[in-house]
């Protein structure tokens, strides 16, 4: 990998004036890994961290609020020295939030910040959604353009709520003339405490292979979008930009290099399954999230490459990353098990283990129901 410095800093120019950015969400994840960035910028001159509490980082302004209070729009305005750049990453997209109060958080904080910052005199809000907004389809372009239609449908986890902060963000500049908005949607997220329906597929005991189906996987390790955050916040980008990797992994490589053997099933029988755990409360994963494990969504990443900005991380090496984050975890049909259910459930052997977790989850809801 190289380093930090050559990664961020080839050809570009700054903005012509040290900036004030504020950054939501900035006591932990990826906000605190970008708040801890900005600081030490030479052309940022002032760092406003929010959060609904304090954070570790130390240089900084620290204000405690909810950020769908419109008096957000006060904290940016300021003492006479008002927020350039507002960094909006105060996300809920926990698998085990409630999805009603979540999308209520997630689309509700989107709306107060962009209304807040356009109040405030704010030039550039900057959104971070994710790739699987374009949609996991067995058509889709391998690599997907930055401007190719945004495919994806609300029956997979959290898409519903990032495809309504995507319009969100297109609508903002006509309502709020003079205010820019850019977009960053990362591929599979590695590091900075991300747990998704994307990275809890490594911790199964057997990665579920849809057969007829022909995944590539693409990631995006927290390092490298915390440096293309950087590059949205100073604008240095135009338009919706995709992170990830260059390049993508096929299911093959994925196995040969995780160590983790497959277990294929036949399309009816995993969405099947997955539909009816889902029903049933037993998993947080919904079966739309199985389309992203069988059709690709790798994305090109061009828009940051023509602005001079380069990822750290490979594929392989992100992969690595995310093995060794989830070590010790299990996970089946997309619900973390504990202790006494691992120990059950790994205890049996060959391809079934997958299949025995799933089907002691349903004879449990059965057993409660009685």
């Amino acid at each position: 990998m190289s380093s930090p410095e050559t990664t961020v800093r080839a050809a570009r120019n700054g903005p012509a004036t040290p900036l004030t950015v504020a950054v939501t969400g900035a006591a932990s994840g990826v906000g605190a890994l970008f708040t801890e960035r900005l600081k030490d910028l030479p052309d940022v001159r002032r760092v406003l961290a929010l959060d609904e509490r304090l954070g570790d980082t130390e240089g900084v302004e620290w204000h405690t609020l909810d950020i769908r209070d419109p008096a957000l729009a006060d904290r940016l305005r300021g003492d006479g020295r008002p927020v350039d750049v507002v960094v909006h990453l105060a996300l809920d997209l926990s698998l085990e939030a409630d999805p009603g109060a979540r999308s209520a958080y997630n689309v509700r904080g989107t709306q107060t910040v962009l209304t807040a910052a356009a109040a405030a005199g704010v030039r550039r809000v900057v959104l971070c959604t994710s790739a699987m907004v374009y949609g996991a389809l067995p058509d889709n372009d391998v690599p997907l353009s930055e401007d190719a239609e945004l495919r994806a449908t609300a029956e997979a986890s959290c898409v519903g709520d990032l495809l309504e902060i995507e319009r969100l963000a297109e609508r903002a500049p006509r309502a709020h003339p003079g205010l820019q908005v850019s977009v960053l949607r990362p591929a599979v997220l590695v590091g900075g405490e991300s747990d998704t329906a994307m990275t809890r597929y490594f911790e199964s005991p057997r990665l579920l292979v849809v057969a007829g189906s022909r995944p590539r996987w693409q990631f995006c390790h927290v390092e490298d979008l915390v440096s293309a955050l950087e590059y949205a916040a100073l604008g240095l980008l135009d338009g919706p930009a995709a992170v990830g990797c260059d390049g993508w992994l096929e299911q093959e490589e994925v196995e040969e290099l995780s160590g983790v053997r497959r277990m294929e099933l036949p399309a009816a029988v995993a969405l099947g399954a997955a539909a009816r755990l889902h029903r049933l409360g037993l998993t947080p994963s919904p079966a739309g999230d199985l389309a992203y494990t069988m059709h690709p969504w790798v994305v090109s990443g061009s828009r940051l490459h023509e602005a001079g900005w380069r990822p750290r991380w490979s594929n392989e090496e992100a992969l690595t990353a995310l093995l060794a984050e989830t070590a010790g975890r299990h996970t089946v049909a997309g619900r973390r098990l504990g202790r006494k259910d691992a120990a059950t459930t790994l205890g049996a052997a060959g391809a079934t283990v997958a299949l025995v977790g799933t089907a002691a989850l349903v004879r449990r809801a059965r057993r409660r129901r009685r």
